[in-house]
């Protein structure tokens, strides 16, 4: 817990800096001011919320102290910048936590690297939250802390980082059910999606019926989230002159399943599949005792987390702003 306190007497300190920054700002430019003032509130609330997030993960067996500390940091930076964003990533993380324990026992005997409640590393944390993270600071840059709603018409940087954030948080989370719905539930075998070959379960680019409904199911939940802190950000003078807010919903679904599939896609290509004879189960590193199914051993599972997350968070935008309804 010591670290835990380093990093929050670091996080404080800063909050309150950028909030004098941005008083000062607008005070003496006005307008014209670059930074948007950011209320006091928000800034004790992003130093707070994640801190009981981290606590709470803690707790839970969800997070190391490493994870605890980056998802502190990653959670600080995304409340900064939207209280949208940080609810997306709330929803992430109790939906995440609660679907990697589903049929725990299970999945012990299937997955080679099985770790006890699930719990997440600081490197596993970056590899899903890290474009999230970058995209919200870049946002942070282009709004000034003014954070507005959805509308590519009058905010359309803002809102094209917005739906990146949005492709990114929905792609870990789709994957995050897709593989852990698909191995435990469903009786069909998988199949590769690069040749649609039946495979064993757990093996890396495998895809079936019930863990694509998954991905798109955690999408739909990040989305939700987002939407809901939309409606509770703004009054309905300010909702009823841009455009509708609910198409979030329907991107971040398709976003929690393409980010699915585009996360197979990597796996069945650049990440190593192999049953072991020994072991009696799919493991992700060549040996004597193994027989590849599929994938060369480029990238790990986190490796390939980090880049689904990154195509996802850049093909949304686009489509966002090519179907997003008047």
């Amino acid at each position: 817990m010591m670290l835990l306190a380093a990093a929050v007497s670091v996080v404080v300190p800063l909050s309150l800096f950028i909030w004098a920054v941005t008083l000062f700002m607008h005070t003496y430019l006005g307008q014209d001011a670059p930074l948007y003032p950011i209320s006091p509130w928000r800034c004790l609330l992003s130093v707070v919320a994640p801190l009981y997030l981290a606590i709470h993960g803690l707790r839970r067996n969800s997070v190391t102290m490493s994870g605890a500390i980056t998802g502190y940091i990653v959670g600080f930076v995304m409340l900064l910048s939207s209280y949208s964003f940080f609810a997306a990533l709330v929803a992430f993380f109790y939906a995440g936590s609660k679907v990697t324990k589903l049929k725990a026992e299970k999945k012990k005997q299937i997955e080679h690297d099985y770790k006890e409640g699930g719990q997440r590393n600081w490197v596993q944390v970056v590899c899903n939250g890290g474009i999230a993270t970058s995209l919200s600071i870049l946002y942070m840059v282009d709004t000034g802390f003014m954070d507005p709603p959805l509308d590519f018409g009058h905010y359309y940087d803002a809102t094209w980082m917005a739906m990146a954030v949005v492709g990114a948080i929905s792609c870990c989370c789709g994957d995050t059910f897709a593989s852990e719905v698909g191995t435990v539930l469903g009786s069909e075998q998988p199949r590769l999606v690069t040749t649609w070959s039946k495979v064993p379960v757990g093996t890396n680019g495998a895809v079936s019926l019930i863990g694509l409904a998954a991905s798109a199911f955690g999408g739909f939940i990040i989305g939700l989230a987002y939407y809901i802190s939309l409606l509770l950000t703004y009054d309905g003078t300010v909702l009823q002159s841009v455009p509708p807010q609910w198409p979030v919903v329907l991107f971040a679904t398709l976003a929690g399943f393409l980010g699915s599939l585009i996360d197979s896609l990597l796996g069945a290509t650049v990440q190593y599949s192999a049953f072991c004879s020994e072991e009696k189960r799919i493991v992700h590193m060549p040996s004597t005792t193994t027989k590849h199914i599929a994938g060369w051993p480029i990238l790990d599972n986190d490796g390939v987390n980090m880049f689904s997350s990154l195509l996802t968070a850049l093909l949304m935008p686009r489509i966002s702003f090519a179907l997003w309804p008047l």
